[in-house]
């Protein structure tokens, strides 16, 4: 975890975190285009919210993944996995050389990551509505062993519409994991549609208020607003939080913002030059 107090530091850190967020869209989507496979909307959205996690807010040790007072973090939207790689290879985790052989045959990168193949990842995720309740478990078994090692889980908001979440989050309150977040990806799009026309979530915080937990919204492309909240957690004795990150699907690239059909497509090789370049081009 980094250590930021003066505006200095805090300006370099996000600066910092700026570029390790447009390494990560602009890894991710060479890989999903070579791979001819992948999630390129998600793996967009999501990148702020990954870099400032790993760079800045969970206690890890890099050279040492397994380290046991880690922090614990969930990659519960799986099918991101190419903005996860991209971020433990930002991160010194992942050698940055694998990030070539992404869901080529044998790879240890596959489509949905692998804790067996992969360091540095703690579930294997895919399967939506699970990382929530593996994420309790872990939240759960910290606080029997009275450790001091925290738990983060991102999920995708399309995916809170799976039930297994609720239940979880029905347990998390009822046991008082204040060691445990959740950060909602709230792109407002899943595969196929909009979340709102295909299964209505809003008023997402109060639900989540009624379920007991202490609830947050951020802008998640916003370094000032996850830094804040993220690196303030717990944020109430006996509540465990819930962080809903507004975001926007394909973040950074124009033509790929707000577009449900950017959930789960490849990038032509045009395409994915003129995606490039808009984020070269952001680069100061």
């Amino acid at each position: 975890m980094t250590d930021f107090t003066g505006k200095q530091e805090l300006s370099g850190l996000k600066e910092r975190l700026r570029k390790s967020a447009g390494n990560v869209r602009a890894r991710a989507l060479q890989m999903v285009y070579h791979a001819k496979l992948g999630h390129p909307g998600g793996d967009l959205s999501s990148a702020d919210i990954l870099t400032t996690l790993y760079l800045a807010v969970l206690r890890i040790e890099p050279g040492n993944p397994s380290w046991p007072e880690r922090d614990r973090f969930i990659l519960s939207k799986g099918h991101c996995s190419a903005a996860l790689y991209a971020t433990l290879a930002e991160a010194g985790i992942l050698d940055e050389q694998a990030l070539q052989t992404f869901m080529e045959p044998l790879s240890l990168l596959n489509g949905h990551p692998d804790r067996n193949k992969v360091k540095g990842v703690e579930a294997n995720t895919g399967p939506l509505g699970h990382g929530l309740p593996i994420a309790t478990g872990c939240a759960l078994a910290a606080k029997m062993q009275k450790a001091s090692w925290r738990t983060f889980v991102l999920t995708g908001d399309g995916e809170v519409q799976e039930g297994s979440n609720w239940e979880a989050a029905l347990c998390a309150a009822h046991y008082g994991l204040d060691n445990l977040t959740l950060i909602i990806d709230r792109n407002r799009i899943q595969q196929g549609d909009f979340t709102e026309t295909i299964l209505k979530l809003d008023p997402l915080a109060e639900k989540w208020r009624a379920f007991g937990w202490y609830v947050v919204e951020v802008n998640g492309h916003d370094y000032d607003d996850l830094l804040r909240v993220l690196s303030a957690v717990p944020h109430e004795k006996g509540k465990p939080t819930c962080v809903i990150a507004n975001t926007i699907k394909g973040r950074g690239v124009s033509f790929m913002e707000n577009k449900p059909q950017w959930h789960h497509r490849v990038p032509l090789e045009s395409e994915l030059a003129a995606a490039l370049a808009e984020l070269e081009k952001d680069e100061p």
